[in-house]
C-alpha cells in the first residue's frame, strides 16, 4: 500500500519527488542518529566533544594533505601544530567516519590499561596480514593473549642481555664508517642495515649480512635463492603496510603486485630458517641453545606449527628492527648538533669503559649500561622528542567513554561510540609544556635528572598497559651498546645536515619514524 502511494506520487511529480524523498530519508536518519547519540551519551554521563572544521567533501582535502605530508616528512610536525593550543582532545571526520583524537594522558591510561577491554585493534589485522599473518601485533583477544604468553619468556633479562652478539656486526659498521675517511655519509642507512643484521641473527640464528659488501672487502654467504633480496623486499613491504594502516577501512585500495611479490620474498626467507629449525633433532636444538640464544630455536621447543613460527618471528622483526634503528638515528642526529651533549656522553663512557685502544669492551654489559646515568637521560630524551610510533589507533568494542574531552572546556567524559576509531598522538603529548615545562620543545637530556619530573602516562615511548612493548629493554640495550661503542671508537662527530635550518627535522612516519633526509654526519678517530 505504502509503496503504491510512493509510486503514484513519483508519477505525478516526476524525478523531483525522488530527490525530496532521499532528502527526507537522510534528514530522518540524521535525526535518529542525533537522538540515539544524545540518549547513549546521557546514559553514560558524557558530554559532546569539540570538532575540527571539515575541509572538502568528507574532509577529503585534509586527508589528502596529510598523505602528502606523510610522504614528504612533515606530518608529525603538522599534527604537533594542532595540539599547540590547550585542546588535547577533539573529533574529526575523515572519509565519513568519526575519529576521536587525543593526546591526554588520562585518556591514554584508560584506552590502554584501565578500560583495556573496551577497545581493540580493529582493522589492523587486515592491514598487516599479507606480510605479518597472525602474530602478536596483528591479533586481538585470545589470539593476542596466546601470542604474548608464547613470546614473553623469550624477552627475559638473561636473554636480551647478550651484548657480545652485536660486536661482529659493529666491526662491519666501523669499517663502513672508516672507509669514508672523515667525510660525510648517511649513518641512518647503515643503522637500518645493522639492525636487520642483528635482528635476523637474534631471531633466525643467521644474519642476512646486509653490511657485508665489496666496499669493505666482505661478502655475505649465499644459502638459498632470493636471500639477498630480503632487505629491500622487507623495506618495501613495510612502506605499503604503513599506507594501508593510514587508509584504515579503505586499506584494500593499497595492494599492488610489487607488494605481494615482496611479501613472498620475505616469507620465503623466514620459511627457510623455520624449516631448518623444525628439521633439527632435539639434541641439536639444545646444543645450539647452549652455544648462544636464538629466538627461533626457543620457539620451536614450544610449537611445531611453521606458519605460527613464521608469523611471530616477522611480527617481532618488524618492531625490533625499526625501533632500534630509529632510536640510534635520532640520537646521533642530536649528538651531531649538540657538542655539549656529546662531550658529557663521552666523559661518562670513557670513565666507565675506556676509549680507543684502551676501550674495555668486555665491561659493556646489560648491567653496566643500565648504570650509565647520562646515557639513560640521553635515550629518555630521544624517545620523548622522537617516539618510535608517533600516532597509534584503537577501535571501540562498545559504547563507552574516555575520562576527558567532553564539555565546553574538555574536562568532562567524552562519549565514544561503538566501532569508532580513537587516534592517540604520543609525539604531541611528549612535547606538551603541561607535562615537561616551558622548554618541552627543546632537546634537553638533563631534564631527566629532575626528581620532580614524573610524567607517568604522559611518557609512552613503548606504549603502555597490557600491550606494552615486550622488546623495549632489548631495543634500549642494543642502542645503548652501539652508542657506547661508537663513542669509544670515534671521538669526533660533525653535522652535515642538508637542511640545517629545519629543526625539528622532517620525519618520515611509516610504521615507525625515521629522518626524511637521512643522517648525514662525519665521524673520525
Amino acid at each position: 500500500m505504502l509503496f503504491d502511494k510512493i509510486q503514484a506520487a513519483a508519477t505525478e511529480h516526476g524525478s523531483l519527488f525522488y530527490v525530496e524523498l532521499v532528502a527526507f530519508v537522510a534528514a530522518l536518519y540524521t535525526l535518529y542518529r542525533t537522538v540515539k547519540i544524545y540518549v547513549l551519551r546521557t546514559r553514560l554521563g558524557a558530554e559532546p566533544v569539540a570538532w575540527i572544521p571539515e575541509s572538502g567533501w568528507f574532509n577529503s582535502r585534509k586527508a589528502l594533505m596529510m598523505f602528502r605530508l606523510k610522504r614528504d616528512g612533515g606530518l608529525v610536525e603538522y599534527l604537533w601544530g594542532i595540539w599547540k593550543g590547550d585542546d588535547e582532545n577533539f573529533n574529526v571526520r575523515i572519509g565519513g567516519d568519526t575519529l576521536f583524537v587525543t593526546s591526554d594522558p588520562d585518556n591514554l591510561k584508560a584506552l590502554l590499561a584501565t578500560q583495556f577491554n573496551d577497545f581493540a585493534l580493529g582493522v589492523r589485522h587486515a592491514h598487516f596480514k599479507p606480510l605479518l599473518g597472525d602474530g602478536i601485533f596483528t591479533l586481538d583477544y585470545s589470539g593476542w593473549k596466546q601470542s604474548r604468553a608464547l613470546l614473553r619468556p623469550n624477552f627475559s633479562r638473561e636473554k636480551i642481555g647478550h651484548t657480545h652478539m652485536l660486536e661482529d656486526h659493529l666491526q662491519r659498521l666501523f669499517k663502513h664508517i672508516r672507509k669514508h675517511h672523515g667525510e660525510k655519509f648517511n649513518l641512518q642507512e647503515l643503522f637500518f642495515r645493522f639492525t636487520v643484521d642483528t635482528a635476523t641473527e637474534f631471531l633466525f640464528g643467521n644474519s642476512v649480512e646486509g653490511l657485508a659488501d665489496e666496499t669493505i672487502g666482505e661478502y655475505p654467504t649465499a644459502l638459498f635463492e632470493g636471500q639477498f633480496e630480503f632487505y629491500d623486499a622487507f623495506n618495501t613491504s613495510q612502506e605499503v603496510l604503513s599506507s594501508r594502516a593510514w587508509l584504515q577501512k579503505w586499506y584494500w585500495i593499497m595492494n599492488p603486485p610489487y607488494f605481494r611479490r615482496c611479501n613472498k620474498i620475505v616469507h620465503n626467507f623466514a620459511d627457510f630458517y623455520v624449516q631448518k629449525a623444525l628439521n633439527m633433532p632435539q639434541e641439536e636444538l639444545e646444543k645450539k641453545s647452549e652455544d648462544g640464544y636464538v629466538f627461533l630455536y626457543e620457539l620451536v621447543k614450544e610449537t611445531k606449527n611453521p606458519r605460527l613460527l613464521r608469523d611471530q618471528l616477522l611480527n617481532i622483526m618488524i618492531a625490533g628492527r625499526d625501533t632500534t634503528a630509529g632510536l640510534m638515528s635520532f640520537t646521533f642526529y642530536e649528538l651531531s648538533k649538540r657538542p655539549d651533549v656529546w662531550a658529557k656522553l663521552k666523559e661518562e663512557i670513557y670513565e666507565k669503559f675506556g676509549s680507543g685502544k684502551d676501550a674495555r669492551v668486555e665491561d659493556i654489559t646489560f648491567e653496566t649500561l643500565k648504570k650509565c646515568t647520562y646515557l639513560k637521560f640521553l635515550i629518555n630524551e630521544v624517545l620523548r622528542m622522537y617516539p618510535s610510533v608517533p600516532i597509534n589507533y584503537r577501535f571501540a568494542n562498545k559504547h563507552t567513554t574516555l575520562p576527558r574531552g567532553g564539555g565546553d572546556d574538555g574536562s568532562k567524559p567524552a562519549f565514544i561510540e561503538k566501532g569508532s576509531c580513537i587516534g592517540y598522538l604520543v609525539s604531541a603529548m611528549h612535547r606538551n609544556p603541561k607535562y615537561y615545562g616551558a622548554d618541552s620543545h627543546e632537546f634537553k637530556p638533563e631534564r631527566w635528572a629532575d626528581k620532580d619530573l614524573k610524567p607517568g602516562w604522559a611518557y609512552l615511548p613503548f606504549n603502555g598497559g597490557p600491550r606494552i612493548c615486550l622488546g623495549q629493554q632489548f631495543a634500549i640495550t642494543e642502542a645503548s651498546y652501539v652508542i657506547a661503542r661508537l663513542v669509544q671508537e670515534f671521538p669526533n662527530i660533525f653535522d652535515h645536515d642538508p637542511e640545517p635550518a629545519n629543526y625539528p627535522p622532517r620525519i618520515i612516519a611509516q610504521l615507525t619514524n625515521s629522518l626524511a633526509t637521512g643522517l648525514w654526519v662525519s665521524l673520525s678517530d
